[in-house]
C-alpha cells in the first residue's frame, strides 16, 4: 500500500512526459476523431439493442425455470393445461396471480414514490426517467402470472425492462431529458424486436407510438437498436416463422370487398374491446379488496374458463396457429374459444396484471377473422378464399383497431407470418379498421391510460414541451469552459485533448466572449518551430459567431441552429456586454423543434 502513491505519481509523470513528446500527433488524431451527436446516439442505440436482446433472453430463461417449478416441465401453456385434471386447472392461475399480486403489493409498498412507469408518459409528459426498482417488481410479478396461465403477453414486461435499463444507463451518465427519452424509445424498439423478431415493426412502434416522430435523427437510433436486438435474439432462438398461413394468391378485385367488410367488423369490435378492458378495470377497482386478492380472484376465473377451454391460458400463440391452419373452421368451436379468450383477457387485464395484450389481441383477431370467413362459407359465399386468410387479416385489422396504427399492424403481421401474398387485403382491412375504431373510440390502447390520468397525448404532441414558446434560457446549461485570450497554444492543445468539445470559447478578463477556437484550425500551427511558444488563443480564434441570448424563442433561433457547426452554442447575457453565461446543446434544441414541427404537421392533416 505504501508503493501506491509512488506508482500514482509515476503514472502522472509518465503521462505528462508522453504528452510533451507527442502532443502534436495527439492533436492530429483528436481532430480526425470527431464523434457527432448522431454517431454517439447510434453507439448508444447499439448498446441498448444488446440490453433488449439480453433482457428477452433472461426473461425467457426465467419463464422456463418457473414453468418447470410449477408443472415439472416446460411447454406451451394450453398443452400443459390439457395434461391436468379438470379441477387442477383452477390452481395454477389462481395461485400464480395471487403470488403476482403479492409481489406488486409488497414491492410497491416498499417504494414510497415509484415515479412514472408508463413509457408514453415519461416521454410525453416526463423527463425520460423510468424507475429501476419498480420495473424489476413488475417484471417478477409478470413472471408469476404469465407462466401460470394469465391471459396476457410477455412482451409488455420485456419492453418495460429493456426501456427501464436503457433509461437507467442515461440516468447514471447524467444525460439530459431529450437523450433519456430517446433511450426509452430505443429500449422499447429493442424489446419488441427481441420478443417478436420483428425489427421493422419494432422501429415503427418506437417512432410512431412512443416518440410520435419519424425525424431521421430519432428514427435512425431506434432502427439500430431494433436490428441489434433482433440479431442477438436470432443468435439464441434462430429465425422462425411465428404464424403459418396456407399460401393463397390474390389476383382478382372481386376477392377484396370481403376483407373491407372484415376491416369494418374488426374496427367496431376493436373499439368495443377497448371499452370492455376499461369496464373490467372499473369493476375490479370497485372491489374493496387488496390488489393481490383481486388478482387471485381473476386467476380463479381464468382457471374456471380453462376447465372448458384450456386455450384461454397464456398469450394464445399456439391456439392462433391452430386457427390459421383450418381450411373450414368449426364455427361453434371457434366461437367458444373466442368468447373464452375475450373474457379471460378482460378479467386478467382488469385485475391489474402486469403484461402486454399484443399477442392476446392477435388471438382475438384470428378468431374474429375465422368466424367471419366461416360465416361466409356457411352462406356459400367466398368459398374459394381459405379461412386462414380471413384469420390472418383479422389479426392485423384488430391490431390496427386497438393501436390506431395501420402501418404498425401491416408490418407486424408481415414480419410474423412472412406471407407477402396477404398484403393487399391486409392493408385495406387495417386502414378501414383504424377509421372505424376511431369513429367509435377516440383513444388507442396506449393513449387510454394517459387520458385517464388527465393527459391529452395529442395536445402534448402538438406542444411537446411547448417548444414553440420555450426560450434559449429554458435549455441553457453551464458554458463550455472558456479560454482566456492570452492562453498559450500548448495549453489550448491540452484542453482539447481532455475535453470532448471541438470548439472552445475565448473570453477576456471580464468574461466577454471574443471568439471561438476550433480544433480543426490548430492543424496549421502544428509544424511550427520555436515561434509556436508565442502563439496564444487570440491568434488562432475565429471571429465571434452569431450568439444566442436567454430571452430568444427557440423558433427564432432555428436558422442559427441549422447554420452552426458548434455542438454547444454559446449564450451571452446580451448583445451589448456579450458576457458568456451558458451554452445550448444544438441537437437538443433541434430535436425539440423537429418534434414540434412534425406534430403540428400531423395535426393539420
Amino acid at each position: 500500500m505504501q508503493d501506491w502513491p509512488i506508482s500514482l505519481r509515476g503514472i502522472v509523470s509518465f503521462s505528462r512526459d508522453f504528452f510533451k513528446r507527442h502532443w502534436r500527433r495527439l492533436i492530429l488524431i483528436r481532430d480526425r476523431i470527431r464523434l457527432s451527436e448522431e454517431a454517439f446516439h447510434l453507439i448508444l442505440a447499439g448498446v441498448v439493442g444488446v440490453i433488449g436482446g439480453g433482457s428477452n433472453l433472461v426473461y425467457y430463461r426465467l419463464s422456463h425455470l418457473l414453468q418447470w417449478l410449477v408443472f415439472g416441465r416446460t411447454g406451451d401453456l394450453p398443452e400443459l393445461a390439457r395434461d391436468l385434471e379438470l379441477w387442477q386447472r383452477l390452481l395454477p392461475p389462481t395461485l400464480g396471480m395471487l403470488a403476482a399480486g403479492l409481489v406488486l403489493y409488497s414491492g410497491l409498498r416498499l417504494i414510497s414514490s415509484p415515479g412514472l412507469t408508463n413509457l408514453l408518459e415519461v416521454v410525453v409528459a416526463g423527463d425520460g426517467r423510468l424507475p429501476l426498482r419498480a420495473s424489476l417488481i413488475n417484471t417478477f410479478s409478470s413472471l408469476c402470472s404469465i407462466n401460470t396461465g394469465a391471459s396476457i403477453g410477455r412482451e409488455g414486461a420485456v419492453i418495460q425492462l429493456s426501456s427501464t435499463l436503457a433509461s437507467k444507463l442515461g440516468q447514471l451518465a447524467g444525460w439530459p431529458p431529450y437523450r433519456l427519452r430517446l433511450l426509452v424509445a430505443c429500449g422499447a424498439a429493442a424489446g419488441v424486436a427481441a420478443s417478436y423478431n420483428a425489427p421493422i415493426a419494432a422501429s415503427v412502434f418506437a417512432a410512431q407510438i412512443v416518440l410520435g416522430n419519424f425525424s431521421m435523427n430519432l428514427f435512425a437510433p431506434v432502427v439500430f437498436a431494433a436490428v441489434i436486438a433482433s440479431i442477438l435474439s436470432r443468435s439464441f432462438f434462430g429465425i422462425q416463422q411465428w404464424y403459418v398461413v396456407p399460401p393463397f394468391e390474390f389476383t382478382r378485385l372481386v376477392q377484396l370487398p370481403w376483407f373491407l367488410l372484415l376491416g369494418a367488423c374488426s374496427g367496431a369490435f376493436g373499439a368495443g374491446f377497448l371499452k370492455l378492458l376499461g369496464l373490467g378495470e372499473k369493476v375490479f377497482g370497485k372491489l374493496s379488496l387488496p390488489l393481490y386478492v383481486r388478482m387471485g380472484l381473476a386467476g380463479l376465473i381464468v382457471g374456471g374458463i380453462a376447465v372448458l377451454y384450456p386455450e384461454a391460458w397464456g398469450n394464445g400463440y399456439s391456439a392462433t396457429n391452430e386457427i390459421l391452419e383450418l381450411r373450414t373452421p368449426a364455427v361453434q368451436l371457434i366461437m367458444g374459444l373466442f368468447i373464452a379468450k375475450l373474457l379471460a383477457t378482460v378479467v386478467t387485464v382488469g385485475s391489474g396484471t402486469v403484461g402486454g395484450i399484443f399477442t392476446p389481441t392477435l388471438f382475438l383477431g384470428a378468431g374474429l377473422g375465422s368466424l367471419f370467413g366461416g360465416a361466409l362459407h356457411l352462406a356459400n359465399i367466398a368459398v374459394t378464399l381459405p379461412s386462414g386468410a380471413f384469420a390472418l387479416v383479422g389479426m392485423g385489422s384488430l391490431l390496427a383497431a386497438t393501436t390506431h396504427s395501420p402501418l404498425l399492424a401491416m408490418i407486424m403481421i408481415f414480419e410474423l407470418s412472412l406471407n407477402y401474398s396477404m398484403m393487399p387485403p391486409l392493408m385495406l382491412a387495417c386502414a378501414i379498421a383504424t377509421l372505424v375504431a376511431r369513429r367509435f373510440h377516440s383513444e388507442s390502447i396506449y393513449t387510454e391510460p394517459l387520458r385517464r390520468k388527465g393527459l391529452d397525448l395529442r395536445r402534448e404532441s402538438q406542444q411537446l414541451g411547448t417548444a414553440s414558446t420555450q426560450t434559449v434560457g429554458d435549455l441553457m446549461r453551464q458554458p463550455v469552459p472558456p479560454l482566456l485570450e492570452n492562453t498559450p497554444f500548448r495549453e489550448i492543445a491540452q484542453r482539447f485533448l481532455t475535453l470532448s468539445h471541438n470548439f472552445l470559447p475565448v473570453v477576456d478578463g471580464q468574461r466577454r466572449l471574443l471568439g471561438m477556437v476550433a480544433l480543426h484550425d490548430l492543424k496549421e500551427y502544428l509544424h511550427a518551430g520555436q515561434e509556436l511558444d508565442s502563439v496564444i488563443a487570440s491568434d488562432v480564434m475565429r471571429p465571434l459567431p452569431i450568439c444566442l441570448t436567454p430571452n430568444q424563442r427557440l423558433p427564432d433561433v432555428l436558422p442559427i441552429l441549422l447554420g452552426s457547426e458548434i455542438q454547444n452554442l454559446p449564450v451571452i447575457d446580451n448583445l451589448i456586454q456579450q458576457r458568456l453565461i451558458g451554452s445550448v446543446a444544438r441537437t437538443e434544441a433541434l430535436s425539440l423543434l423537429s418534434e414540434a414541427i412534425s406534430a403540428r404537421s400531423g395535426a393539420s392533416l
